[in-house]
């Protein structure tokens, strides 16, 4: 498992022409990005999307501009495993922390790296904001700070992403394979699992 700055993967998505679709406190608050209208939403699948991949998938939009779109799926618990376990596979010793986390997959592109969606109480250098209310942080000082009762209040763990390159995800949302509607943070931390899908789509703000 590896954690690496956002800027490097907002850089990579400039070089990549296809994409599959598909974790400190510090001294300033979480920076914000020069994003698209769609960061901060969710992606809702729609029922006819092409892909069974993601039948009934949320995804998070964290980054969408010129260069293409990244987000994180929410709805894809894989297991619950230890802070300790997570930190040492990063080749840390994880001493002093405790507690578990449910893990997620994220997405199928760079599923060895490691993303925390959190609320906006935390923040280090490597921290976004995503939307007023969340932020993501690819940084395993997250982990380490969760681990210690020093994290935010709400957190997701994935590893990996869901990526479209240039255009990409306009022309899926052309095509109709894609609803979205505001990322309330108790959906994306509070909400069952598996009603998010549905419960989502109640909450929809674009029609297809």
């Amino acid at each position: 498992m590896a954690f690496v700055p956002f800027s490097r993967l907002r850089a990579a998505l400039s070089v990549v022409t296809v994409l599959v679709v598909a974790a400190v406190p510090g001294a300033a608050a979480p920076a914000p990005a020069d994003n698209g209208p769609l960061v901060g939403q969710v992606l809702i699948a729609a029922p006819t999307i092409g892909d069974p991949r993601f039948y009934h998938a949320v995804i998070l939009l964290v980054r969408q501009d010129k260069t293409g779109a990244l987000g994180i799926v929410i709805n894809r618990p894989i297991e619950k495993r230890s802070i300790k376990s997570l930190l040492e596979a990063t080749g840390d010793k994880g001493s002093g922390v405790e507690g578990s986390l449910t893990v997620f997959a994220g997405g199928p592109v760079q599923p060895e790296l490691g993303f925390v969606v959190h609320t906006t109480d935390y923040h280090d250098r490597d921290t976004v904001a995503v939307g007023p209310d969340l932020a993501m942080t690819a940084d395993k000082e997250v982990l380490r700070d969760i681990g210690r009762h020093k994290g935010p209040k709400k957190s997701l763990f994935a590893f990996g992403y869901a990526g479209w390159g240039p255009g990409q995800l306009e022309s899926e949302l052309a095509h109709h394979d894609w609803f979205t509607a505001t990322a309330d943070p108790k959906l994306i931390f509070d909400d069952d699992r598996g009603d998010l899908w549905r419960d989502a789509m109640a909450r929809r703000t674009r029609e297809l």
